[in-house]
C-alpha cells in the first residue's frame, strides 16, 4: 500500500465549524449508561466534564460510510490509507462549563499529520485541535490524536503489556457488556464496527472480542473522580490509550490523589495490564 505522506500533510490547516444544541435527552441517556442514580437534567444544570462528546456527532449518510463503520476517508480528515483507525487520547482544557440547552458550538482544525514506523508497519498520526464554545464563549478546547495502522496479521505477537501504576484511592469494577458498548456507540452515533460486530472484529480487525471505546473508558475515568469528589472543578484531563480493553473480562477504573490539585487516574485489566492512563488537574 502506498504512503504518501506529503499528500497527507496536506490537510494541515484544514478547518471545519459546526453548531449543535446541548439536547437533554444524550445527558439523560448517558447518566443511564453509566449507571447513576441522578435526578433528571434540566435546562441550565452544568454538563459533566467529558459529556461533550455526546455532540457535534457525524452524521454522514449511509452511503458515506466505509467498511469499517467509520465516513469514508476524504474530506475534513486526511485519507490515510491504513485501515485501522484508534483514538489514541486527548488532552482538555475545561474554561466554562458547557450547560444543558446552550447553543454550542465547534470550530476543528487538523495541527499536523505524521507517518512512523511501528514494529506493525506503518502508522500515521493525526493531531486535531477542536474549541467548543457555548453561546459565543469559549468553554473548552481539546487536542486529539488520530492512530491510522495497518490490521493484525495472524500470529502477530500482541504489544508488551505495560503494568499498571498500583494501589488506587478509589476504584470501580466495569464490566463491560456488548449492551454497555452498544448504548454508548449509540448516543455517540459511532457506527465503528469494533465496537458491536463480534464477527467483525474478530476477524477482519483481529481482536479477541468488542472493543470497549476509548472515549468510553475515559469518561468513566471521569465519572469515577465525580463520584468521590462530586464538588471539584476541572482546569484540565490529559488521556492516552495504552492497550485496548475488550467485552470479554471485566476491568477497573483507578484513581488517586497525588496533590491538592492533581489526580492521576487509570485503567486496568483484570490481569493488572495498564489500558489508559490519565491526568486531571482541578481548577
Amino acid at each position: 500500500m502506498s504512503l504518501d505522506i506529503e499528500h497527507l500533510r496536506r490537510w494541515i490547516g484544514r478547518t471545519e465549524a459546526v453548531e449543535d444544541i446541548a439536547t437533554l435527552a444524550p445527558l439523560r441517556g448517558l447518566a443511564a449508561t453509566l449507571d447513576r442514580d441522578d435526578p433528571p437534567p434540566r435546562a441550565g444544570d452544568a454538563i459533566p466534564p467529558g459529556w461533550h462528546w455526546l455532540y457535534f456527532l457525524p452524521m454522514q449518510r449511509q452511503a458515506a460510510i466505509g467498511p469499517d463503520g467509520h465516513p469514508q476517508r476524504g474530506g475534513f480528515l486526511p485519507p490515510v490509507p491504513l485501515p485501522r483507525r484508534m483514538w489514541a487520547g486527548s488532552r482538555i482544557e475545561f474554561h466554562a462549563p458547557l450547560r444543558a440547552g446552550q447553543a454550542i458550538s465547534r470550530l476543528s482544525h487538523i495541527e499536523d499529520v505524521q507517518s512512523k514506523q511501528g514494529r506493525s508497519g506503518p502508522l500515521v498520526f493525526v493531531r486535531l485541535r477542536h474549541e467548543i464554545s457555548a453561546e459565543g464563549a469559549l468553554a473548552l478546547v481539546e487536542q486529539q490524536d488520530l492512530v491510522y495502522r495497518e490490521m493484525a496479521r495472524p500470529g502477530e505477537p500482541a504489544p508488551g503489556a505495560e503494568a499498571a501504576a498500583g494501589k488506587p484511592q478509589w476504584s470501580r469494577g466495569i464490566e463491560p457488556d456488548a449492551v454497555l458498548l452498544f448504548r454508548y456507540s449509540a448516543l455517540t452515533f459511532n457506527g465503528h464496527r469494533i465496537h458491536y460486530d463480534r464477527t467483525y472484529a474478530t476477524k477482519t480487525e483481529g481482536y479477541a472480542g468488542l472493543v470497549v471505546h476509548g472515549p468510553l473508558i475515559a469518561t468513566l475515568l471521569l465519572d469515577l473522580l465525580r463520584r468521590h469528589q462530586p464538588q471539584a472543578s476541572l482546569a484540565r484531563f490529559d488521556f492516552r490509550a495504552v492497550s485496548p480493553l475488550l467485552d470479554t473480562a471485566a476491568f477497573r477504573v483507578c484513581a488517586r490523589q497525588t496533590s491538592d490539585k492533581t489526580i492521576h487516574l487509570w485503567a486496568e485489566g483484570i490481569d493488572g495490564r495498564l489500558a489508559m492512563d490519565a491526568n486531571a488537574t482541578l481548577a
